[in-house]
């Protein structure tokens, strides 16, 4: 349940006259458009904005990926964990736009996922499968109908390659929609043909610090000017766009613009009737009831209906804020709307039938709004285990009092709800889960501004007059199913010696939830064994290099791990998974006498992979940093730190001198953005490449040169060779050095198909009586993923100097 803090935060944010006239503009307008992405932050969130908040229009945002393959600036999460945040944050995102959002992909175990980075669609594609995204497209724009088209980036060299995949995929699927012939199976299921009317590219560079595109964007056909500032808020448009972006916080996204944009060029590429010359996206467009009122294929009945219906919405958009000419403005608008749906010809309702329906559901709303009748609905607890109750309130306000108001509460498969109390302001449901419940889908499908998102919500009926209204609102907190009982592998992995050195690792397996018997499923001649103080895993007689798996079972059932996700911008979600202790056995030695400091900013784990590795390794926080360094022969920075830590970028002449006197300092990949100066952070002139696209490697089977066999990195006490840069995963490294001190001596080549060979993936050099390490390989994803290769490397870059 939310604290008072948290819903005083939520009630700030969103004060019931900002949600009226909200609720209100949206009557504005009868047109959708659709911004196209790749990952969460794709979107142009200063123009979809001005479109929502300026113009009315419904805005979607199609995003192909959940951003599980990027990074994140805040913590730990990754991959599915990371993916799941990432979707509550665009979800977030797209609350402070007042936008919908439809996603194509469903996660790391669907085919359309993020991998990382791509330099091409046809790269992308070989994942994804181009008719696979093209299909989920059409699928996406016949559903929801978009009147006009938008895709952030264009598909020129020099562009991410997921975004070159995305609007290609979404120029594609223009034609397709239309088609009668195309995806037949979607029209079993009650989806018809679509014809967007038009395709805009963007008329802009997408280049910048991280992209570069090789080519100039199209000419301009038409400019969108966001006049003015939003009225509920008295806000620039652009500034309203980097509220939401704000949300995506794992992406460090939420900047100030010094001057807020006003103005973005677009290049109308397609359209139904031709690409005429226009004065605004609107042109040609029913833009609003008034205009579909004109429709030829309309009655008299259904047009005189209709155009009253659209005095009435202007009326009640008039009222603002006063609530009672609101509410009998929209009711009028309600009962001439339902006039037109039952009067008009059977043409006019299959071109606009959409129209009409959604502006139904948004009057509802606003008139369920500006009767001010739902406080909160709060499932306590918010989560539940198959079998498992809980108790569903429903708070209604003293306004509720005078109106006929019913509750429904929809829930999923399994899952039912009786009636606990009666009617009244507060009313109780018991809400219960069948042994049999399924658990809750990790990557919902879509999201709606309209609410009614997650296997949970509730349906508010009222009476106004005649008319009943029904909005969908969303619990408090995301509703979710989840196992009983769960296990955590302490630790989960395990970097076992190939020399026989240590024959026993003490593990424990720890039980969360229900109480439920917990066994190990060994294998690969594993054995578990009893000890003083706990279990322990004993190695096999002979071992062989690999990877093996202990798998926990309860119940004698392969364990599930939760992992609770929870930021203040996001609230909370708990991500689920299958455990298992993975068991890499290598050839690895460790320097001798090594002392480690880690300094990290919690986007990375290597501080605990080099523990587990064996070494002597302490966390250096904002106290130890400022205290004494000579016991340490290695300091090592994590990825991002010098930019989130500010205790670390206040020590940098501290590290400077700590290398000078003998220490070995060793940098993680740092991006130009991350508080890295190149003339001030490193003890030398080191710069990181800009833009990041031309400064990294995406394949991750690229052939790496070594440039200096015999360098001391290199050689000892692992010697690294060919078979350490096999297994890669995603990538080989990213931000990679572009220009360095004299001082510094590059290790490493490599580069992706068709590109000139980089040399700053590793660069070392001898300062003083220590040294300067800076690496730009992934090492602490592959360590996360268990690559051999990336632990021996590790272990070398942690030699003292």
């Amino acid at each position: 349940m939310p604290s008072a803090r948290e819903r005083i935060e939520k009630q700030k944010a969103s004060p019931s006259l900002l949600r009226l006239h909200r609720a209100l503009s949206r009557l504005s307008s009868t047109v959708t458009m659709m911004n196209t992405g790749a990952h969460p932050d794709d979107e142009q969130s200063g123009l979809l904005a001005w479109f929502r908040l300026g113009l009315g229009m419904r805005v979607i945002v199609a995003c192909s990926t959940r951003g599980e393959g990027g990074q994140n600036s805040l913590g730990p999460e990754r991959l599915g964990v990371l993916g799941m945040m990432r979707t509550r944050e665009m979800e977030e995102a797209a609350r402070e736009l007042d936008a919908d959002v439809v996603w194509l992909g469903h996660g790391p175990d669907d085919e359309v996922h993020d991998f990382g980075f791509s330099k091409d669609g046809d790269q992308t594609f070989t994942r994804w499968g181009e008719m696979r995204t093209v299909e989920r497209l059409v699928r996406a724009y016949r559903s929801e109908r978009p009147d006009i088209v938008i895709p952030t980036f264009l598909d020129v060299p020099g562009q991410h390659g997921h975004h070159r995949a995305m609007t290609r995929a979404a120029e594609k699927a223009i034609r397709l929609a239309a088609d009668p012939q195309a995806f037949p199976e979607h029209f079993k299921e009650g989806i018809s043909p679509w014809q967007v009317a038009k395709y805009y590219l963007p008329a802009w560079s997408g280049g910048g610090d991280t992209y570069d595109d090789e080519v100039p964007p199209p000419d301009a056909t038409v400019v969108v000017d966001a006049v003015g500032r939003e009225p509920a808020t008295g806000v620039e448009y652009d500034r309203i766009g980097e509220w939401s972006r704000y949300y995506h916080a794992s992406q460090g996204m939420g900047h100030w613009p010094a001057v807020p944009e006003t103005r973005w060029p677009l290049h109308l590429l397609l359209a139904a009737n031709g690409t005429k010359a226009e004065t605004s996206v609107l042109d040609a467009l029913p833009a609003t009831l008034a205009d579909l009122a004109t429709s030829r294929d309309l009655s008299y009945e259904a047009a005189q209906a209709l155009k009253a219906a659209a005095t009435a919405v202007d009326k009640a958009i008039a009222a603002f804020p006063h609530a009672d000419a609101v509410i009998a403005a929209l009711t009028e608008a309600a009962t001439q709307l339902t006039a037109t749906r039952n009067n008009a010809s059977p043409d006019f309702l299959e071109r606009h039938r959409h129209r009409l329906d959604r502006k139904a559901r948004e009057i509802d709303a606003a008139l369920i709004e500006a009767a001010g009748i739902l406080d909160r609905a709060t499932l306590s607890p918010s989560t539940m285990s198959p079998g498992e109750t809980a108790e569903l309130t429903i708070d209604l306000a003293p306004a509720s009092d005078n109106r006929s108001v019913e509750i429904e509460a929809v829930l999923p498969n399994a899952v039912a709800a009786k009636a606990e109390t009666s009617p009244g302001r507060r009313r109780s449901l018991k809400i219960v889960a069948a042994a049999d419940a399924a658990y809750t889908k990790l990557y919902p499908p879509s999201w709606s501004a309209l609410g009614g998102n997650g296997d949970a919500h509730v349906v508010i009926s009222a009476k106004f007059g005649d008319h009943t209204a029904r909005a969908t609102y969303d619990l408090e907190e995301p509703f979710a199913v989840l196992p009983a009982s769960s296990v955590v592998m302490e630790p989960e992995a395990l970097i076992v010696p190939l020399d026989g050195t240590r024959r026993e690792w003490p593990i424990k397996p720890v039980l969360a939830g229900k109480d439920a018997p917990v066994s190990l499923k060994m294998e690969d001649g594993w054995t578990l064994s009893q000890a003083e103080g706990g279990q322990v895993i004993r190695a096999p007689e002979t071992r062989v290099a690999g990877l093996a798996t202990i798998t926990p079972l309860v119940g004698g059932r392969s364990a599930l791990r939760l992992t609770p996700i929870a930021y203040p911008h996001i609230g909370r979600v708990t991500h689920r998974q299958p455990e298992a202790l993975r068991v890499l056995t290598l050839d690895l030695k460790l320097p001798q006498r090594a002392v480690v400091g880690y300094v990290g900013a919690g986007a990375d784990r290597v501080g605990l992979w080099l523990s587990r590795m064996g070494l002597d390794v302490t966390e250096l926080d904002a106290k130890a940093l400022a205290g004494d360094l000579s016991r340490y022969t290695n300091i090592v920075v994590g990825i991002f730190a010098f930019g989130i830590r500010k205790d670390l970028a206040a020590a940098t002449e501290k590290l400077h001198r700590f290398v000078e006197n003998g220490g070995h300092l060793v940098t993680l990949y740092h991006r130009p953005t991350d508080g890295w100066d190149p003339l001030a952070t490193p003890p030398r002139k080191l710069e990181i490449g800009s833009p990041s696209l031309r400064w990294r490697v995406t394949d991750p089977t690229a052939e790496v040169t070594v440039l200096v066999p015999d360098h001391v990195l290199l050689k000892g006490p692992n010697i690294i060779g060919p078979q350490d840069w096999s297994g890669w995963n995603k990538e080989r490294g990213l931000y990679f050095a572009a220009r360095w001190d004299e001082a510094y001596q590059p290790l490493l080549a490599m580069h992706d198909a068709n590109e000139q060979p980089l040399m700053g993936a590793l660069v070392s050099a001898a300062i003083g009586k220590g040294r300067h390490t800076h690496t730009s390989l992934v090492l602490h994803h592959q360590m996360d993923k268990l690559v051999p290769g990336a632990f021996r490397l590790m272990a070398n870059l942690v030699q003292p100097a």
